[in-house]
């Protein structure tokens, strides 16, 4: 088991202001998990006695619609920390966490985050400028599903995806999401997420292989209305 004073992870989240004596004390407490790709990391209601630490792959945050739709909020990956705002909060999980590929995380206990949070001010205001950033994001969210089609809203995820998470060796991006996956980050039915990526697709905006999809046309999607 890594420990978190050696692990490069931490750079990549707030667990970065803790001091060498703060990260070898959460070492000794926090526990290693493997997840498989489809299960959860937890679900909406839940109650969270800690936080998760991302330490490699991907997963997605959504919540349950009024029609039994799951609305995808947000991509979490490598790096990422899971679960503060509930633990400062102190209330049930207000999101699902769904593994979209093989994970590792660590999960920390409250006990120990808290008594980081009320002993470290930098490590504390690295944790409120982190959920400060996030209700930025949602913010636009909700200004995207207000003002722009889905047609926009599909072009930027793809973006997203690519400018976040890159490609592999033969141009196709690097998170595989399904079909359904793609309707519930745009807030659009399924058979019309897949009616616009083929449409995509015939503009030469894309290509697909399978669940893969490839980038051809960045600063056609760029310009969809």
């Amino acid at each position: 088991m890594s420990k978190c004073e050696q692990c490069i992870v931490r750079q990549f989240n707030s667990l970065k202001a803790l001091t060498k004596d703060e990260l070898i004390r959460i070492s000794g407490c926090k526990t290693s998990k493997h997840i498989k790709k489809g299960e959860l990391i937890f679900e909406e209601g839940d109650t969270l006695n800690g936080v998760f630490c991302i330490k490699d792959g991907i997963c997605k945050l959504s919540k349950l619609s009024a029609n039994g739709r799951d609305q995808i909020v947000k991509l979490v990956v490598k790096g990422d920390l899971l679960g503060q705002r509930s633990l400062l909060g102190d209330e049930s999980a207000n999101l699902s966490a769904v593994a979209l590929n093989d994970m590792e995380v660590c999960f920390i206990p409250k006990a120990e985050i808290i008594t980081d949070l009320q002993k470290n001010s930098n490590f504390s205001m690295d944790v409120l400028q982190q959920m400060a950033h996030d209700l930025k994001s949602s913010d636009d969210v909700i200004v995207n599903m207000a003002q722009k089609s889905v047609k926009q809203r599909l072009a930027e995820t793809l973006l997203y995806i690519y400018n976040n998470f890159g490609v592999d060796a033969e141009g196709a991006l690097n998170v595989i999401l399904s079909r359904e996956d793609y309707a519930n980050i745009v807030g659009t039915a399924t058979e019309s997420a897949i009616r616009i990526l083929s449409q995509f697709k015939k503009e030469n905006l894309i290509a697909t292989k399978g669940k893969q999809i490839i980038i051809k046309d960045i600063k056609g999607l760029q310009h969809i209305e």
